[in-house]
């Protein structure tokens, strides 16, 4: 009987100083997603220009009106597929690395227009 209380006493302890570790510290809160949504459409992304916050990641949730599309934020790794009407959207996450004009474009050859297909992320 005294094992088992000395037993459930350290595994009550245990269990209290790792939920203490695990709380977040006071003012260190990571900033909120910030949430942006995109059409892709021959031959334009809409909105085709948005500002940001740079000290937080950003969520950009893409769809297209028409045909496959793709998104590539130049000068990164962010290149993905938006499918085609109907097949859903593509979501992608971006951290901007520090303020300043990130460049996108669309990735997939989609027609005579597919050269201005571009917009801007501005990350203040």
């Amino acid at each position: 009987m005294a094992r088992t209380f000395l037993l459930g006493a350290l595994v009550c302890a245990l269990a209290g100083g790792l939920g203490a570790a695990a709380r977040p510290i006071a003012g260190t809160a990571q900033p909120a997603v910030q949430v942006i949504e995109i059409n892709a459409e021959r031959f334009s992304f809409t909105p085709s220009e948005f500002r940001v916050r740079s000290d937080a990641p950003v969520e950009i949730r893409l769809r297209s009106d028409d045909t496959d599309h793709g998104f590539h934020i130049l000068g990164t790794d962010i290149k993905i597929v938006i499918p085609k009407r109907g097949k859903g959207a593509a979501t992608v996450t971006f951290q901007p690395p520090k303020p300043g004009r990130y460049v996108f474009e669309c990735s997939k050859l989609c027609g005579a227009g597919h050269a201005f297909m571009r917009g801007t992320l501005i990350a203040e």
